[in-house]
C-alpha cells in the first residue's frame, strides 16, 4: 500500500506553468502600467518562476470596453480599469464615481484600503471578475479649448468626452454641458477635429495624451477621484491553488502601494510640463454651484437604501 501511495504521489503532475496576459491602456512609463510589471516580478519570485504575467500596455489589447469582455471571458486574464465604465457590470461601484464624494485623495485611501474597500471589492465576483486591488486615478478635473471655465455658465453647452458611464453623463448633464461618449485613444482626435470641446482627467492623463496641446484651459474642479481597479478573469482565478491565489492578491497590493509612490511624482512633472506649455489653469472660482448640481445625482442615490447607507459610511470614515 505505501508503495502504491508513493507511486501515485511522483506520478501527480505539476502545478501547471502559466503566463498570464494583462491589459492596460495607458503607456509604458504610466504607474499603473508599471505597477503590473512590478506585480509580475512579485509572482514570479513567489511561484519560483511558475507564474509569470506579461503586460500589454499602449490599448495592444483594445479600449477598456473591449478588454472588461475580453477578462469576463477569460480571453485576458487581468486588466487595469477604471471604475467608471465597471459600473454597468458592477453596480456597487458607482459609489466611488459620484461627484464630489471624496474630500481628499488621503479620504479616499481611507476608504479603499479599509472595510468599505474590501466589500467593494467582492462585489465585482457576481459580476464575473474578481477584484484584486485599486490603483490611485488622481482628481479629475476640466479642460477644453473654448473658454476658461469659472462658472456653471461657462460650461453650458461644451461638448464634452465621458467615459462609458452612466453617472459621469448625468454629471455633465447637470452642468449645463452635452456628455459626448468617446474611447479614451479617440479623445485627441476628438479635440483636435472640433467633434468635442473638451473632456476631464487628471493631471498625467492630460499631459501624457498631448490632450493639453489642444485644449488650453484647465479648471480644478476635481469633481472625482474616481480609482482604478485590477480585476482578473474569474477562470484564471478559479484555475489558482489557494497559495497562489494568495500569492496573486498579495502580489496586486504591494502594487498599489508600488504605484501609489511613483503617482504623485507624476503628477507633478504634468503640472510642470503642463504650465510650460502655457496651459491656462483656473485655481479661483467658486465650486459651490458645481456641487449643488449634482443633487439630481445624490437623490437618485438615495432611492437605492444600500447605495445610500454606503455613501454615508464613506462620509463618516475619517
Amino acid at each position: 500500500m505505501i508503495l502504491l501511495m508513493l507511486a501515485a504521489v511522483t506520478a501527480a503532475p505539476a502545478v501547471m506553468a502559466r503566463e498570464f496576459r494583462a491589459a492596460d491602456n495607458q503607456v509604458e512609463s504610466y504607474p499603473t502600467v508599471q505597477a503590473l510589471i512590478h506585480m509580475g516580478r512579485l509572482v514570479a519570485q513567489r511561484t519560483g518562476g511558475r507564474h509569470t504575467i506579461q503586460v500589454f500596455h499602449s490599448r495592444q489589447l483594445g479600449e477598456e470596453e473591449q478588454t472588461i469582455e475580453q477578462t469576463r471571458v477569460g480571453v485576458i486574464d487581468l486588466a487595469r480599469i477604471n471604475i467608471a465604465p465597471m459600473i454597468r457590470h458592477v453596480p456597487v461601484s458607482a459609489v466611488l464615481a459620484l461627484p464630489f464624494l471624496f474630500r481628499s485623495i488621503d479620504h479616499l485611501h481611507a476608504v479603499l484600503d479599509g472595510p468599505i474597500g474590501e466589500e467593494i471589492l467582492a462585489g465585482f465576483t457576481p459580476g464575473g471578475f474578481i477584484g484584486l486591488t485599486f490603483y490611485d486615478s488622481g482628481a479629475r478635473s476640466f479642460y477644453n479649448s473654448v473658454r476658461p471655465i469659472k462658472s456653471l455658465a461657462d460650461i453650458r453647452g461644451l461638448r464634452i468626452r465621458v467615459q462609458p458611464s452612466a453617472v459621469m453623463a448625468e454629471m455633465i448633464g447637470a452642468l449645463g454641458a452635452e456628455a459626448i461618449e468617446l474611447p479614451y485613444g479617440q479623445v485627441l482626435t476628438g479635440l483636435t477635429t472640433g467633434l468635442i470641446d473638451g473632456a476631464e482627467n487628471n493631471w498625467p492623463s492630460f499631459v501624457t495624451t498631448n490632450h493639453f496641446k489642444a485644449a488650453r484651459y484647465y479648471t480644478l474642479t476635481e469633481h472625482t477621484m474616481t480609482p482604478e481597479v485590477l480585476i482578473m478573469s474569474a477562470a484564471a482565478w478559479n484555475a489558482l491553488s489557494p497559495e497562489d491565489r494568495r500569492i496573486f492578491r498579495d502580489a496586486a497590493r504591494e502594487s498599489n502601494l508600488f504605484m501609489r509612490s511613483q503617482w504623485s511624482a507624476l503628477e507633478e512633472r504634468s503640472r510642470r510640463e503642463a504650465a510650460a506649455a502655457g496651459i491656462v489653469v483656473i485655481k479661483e472660482f467658486d465650486r459651490r454651484p458645481f456641487e449643488r448640481a449634482m443633487a439630481p445625482i445624490y437623490a437618485k442615490a438615495a432611492r437605492e437604501p444600500a447605495l445610500a447607507a454606503l455613501i454615508e459610511r464613506i462620509r463618516s470614515v475619517p
